[in-house]
């Protein structure tokens, strides 16, 4: 009984692994590769679970403890998930570590990014041009409609109760 007590996850743990599920289910939305042409490359698949789990941790920030906790997990649960990826792809485990160190400066990189354009709200300029930039080669009116979807999933996870998401339950707007 003591060795259950202490191998029971905790519950940010609990949580981060629902969150990081529904995100990836969010980041798998088909309208996005086609209604919003988000390139399904390993990129754009990248990106797009980048700004999810971002949109995440930015509801989460100044939260209080738990939700700290439970942003930190939520980010060792997708880099977890980069590993399992690339070990599926068959990348030897040499260089997995490489990559995933590769790729978690991409993503604190854009998460500085993602931030700096949240905070120049409601102008969206710095968000369509970091869009353009990142995902979409240059094109400011695929950008434009991007950014549109990651202010209203900002808006509706703002606007979901802090406790729902501590369970990990997180609902993301449809597109």
């Amino acid at each position: 009984m003591f060795f259950k007590r202490l191998m029971k996850p905790r519950p940010a743990q609990i949580a981060a692994e629902s969150l990081y599920s529904g995100a990836v289910a969010q980041a798998r939305t088909p309208a996005l590769y086609t209604t919003m042409a988000v390139p399904d490359t390993r990129e754009g698949r990248f990106e797009l679970y980048s700004l999810h789990i971002i949109l995440l941790m930015d509801r989460l920030r100044g939260q209080g403890p738990q939700a700290e906790e439970t942003s930190q997990a939520l980010v060792d649960r997708f880099t977890r998930g980069l590993d399992d990826a690339f070990r599926e792809l068959g990348v030897g485990d040499l260089s997995v570590a490489k990559r995933i160190k590769k790729l978690a400066e991409a993503f604190l990189g854009r998460a500085r990014a993602v931030d700096q354009a949240f905070e120049g709200l409601p102008d969206r300029r710095s968000m369509v041009a970091l869009l353009a930039r990142t995902l979409f080669d240059g094109d400011d009116a695929r950008s434009s409609a991007m950014a549109d979807y990651l202010v209203r999933a900002r808006e509706s996870l703002a606007g979901q109760p802090l406790d729902i998401l501590l369970d990990g339950d997180a609902r993301w707007p449809t597109l």
